[in-house]
């Protein structure tokens, strides 16, 4: 299996994905601290350096530029300085704005204080619920005008109101007509948050995490006789082809249609920090879809990303060069896998 990782790594060069959904701008305030504040029970932060990174859809196109493809976000800002900001953090990837479109509310913002390297606090400044119909109409716009040109479709969903079932529909139905008239599938493949999984009715493949599944599901996974019926539930409720269940350091499990289900063992050796994790899987997933990967393989990759992003601290991306280091270390044990 590792040469023909090594292969697909190659054919995802090249590639474009076209991410669409809920845009962050993560920012992390480093510091240290010596004491406790005279004022109340907390500690004091000596606030050393600060960093505003790419965050949920943003994030998962970061990790696509990293493995070495291209991507352009279709999402909402917001007319203010995040989402200046947040247009030059694309810029500087050589990434294309033309699928932003600007609302009315502000640009979702998530700030993490850090002190040697640990989460002290998070504060979120957002405005969620549905956009405007023109709002949503000038992102409906771009994938109408665009969507040919993309490998493989990307919804990144944190529930804050822009993948709507509306939204959705339009999209499954565009992608629907390409088929028949071009006979070319285009992948979608959908990062869910747990609330109304019927907005993703088919849907090519989704990639919940296990507390996502569980709720989806409604079953309890704590054996793996629950873990097969869940993704069993999941794959009839929303129609899809596969479902992949991320389960931290439990690994993945990956569910097709008509097959047994695979579970993939992790490969972090380390781990610092799961935020961004699930953006990293969704990137690699739909990079391997994109270059004509089977579920599977497609899946061991982007368990092997994860396995990377998770011993890096913040917003992290995974590149070509720490995959590969990766299929060539002691860590990737081909025989672990199993299916059920």
């Amino acid at each position: 299996m590792t040469i023909q990782l090594e292969e697909l790594i190659e054919k995802i060069a090249g590639k474009r994905i076209l991410v669409i959904g809920d845009i962050i701008v993560d920012h992390f305030v480093h510091g240290t601290v010596n004491r406790i504040s005279p004022e109340a029970p907390v500690p004091v932060v000596n606030v050393t350096r600060e960093d505003y990174l790419l965050g949920g859809g943003a994030n998962v196109l970061h990790n696509i530029f990293s493995l070495g493809a291209e991507a352009v976000l279709c999402g909402i800002i917001g007319a203010d300085e995040m989402g200046s900001r947040l247009q030059g953090l694309l810029a500087d990837l050589g990434a294309s704005t033309e699928g932003l479109v600007t609302g009315k509310r502000p640009t979702t913002v998530k700030t993490r204080v850090l002190a040697q390297r640990q989460q002290v606090v998070r504060f979120d400044r957002e405005h969620s619920g549905s956009p405007s119909a023109a709002t949503i109409a000038g992102m409906t716009d771009y994938i109408d005008a665009n969507l040919i040109n993309f490998d493989a479709i990307i919804i990144s969903d944190y529930f804050k109101g822009v993948i709507g079932k509306d939204l959705m529909t339009k999209l499954l139905a565009k992608v629907q007509k390409v088929k028949e008239e071009q006979g070319r599938e285009i992948p979608v493949i959908v990062d869910p948050k747990p609330e109304k999984p019927e907005r993703f009715h088919g849907s090519t493949l989704i990639t919940p995490n296990q507390v996502e599944a569980e709720k989806m599901s409604g079953i309890s996974i704590d054996s793996n006789a629950n873990l097969k019926k869940a993704a069993e539930i999941l794959l009839e409720k929303v129609a899809c082809q596969a479902v992949l269940i991320t389960r931290g350091e439990h690994g993945m499990a990956l569910l097709e249609k008509d097959k047994p289900l695979l579970c993939i063992p992790t490969t972090a050796r380390e781990v610092f920090d799961v935020t961004g994790a699930g953006d990293t899987v969704i990137a690699a997933l739909a990079l391997g879809l994109a270059a004509g990967a089977s579920y599977a393989d497609a899946a061991v990759l982007a368990n092997i990303a994860a396995g990377v992003v998770v011993a890096k601290v913040g917003t992290a991306t995974v590149s070509r060069e720490e995959i590969l280091a990766v299929l060539h270390g002691e860590e990737f044990v081909e025989t672990a896998f199993k299916t059920l």
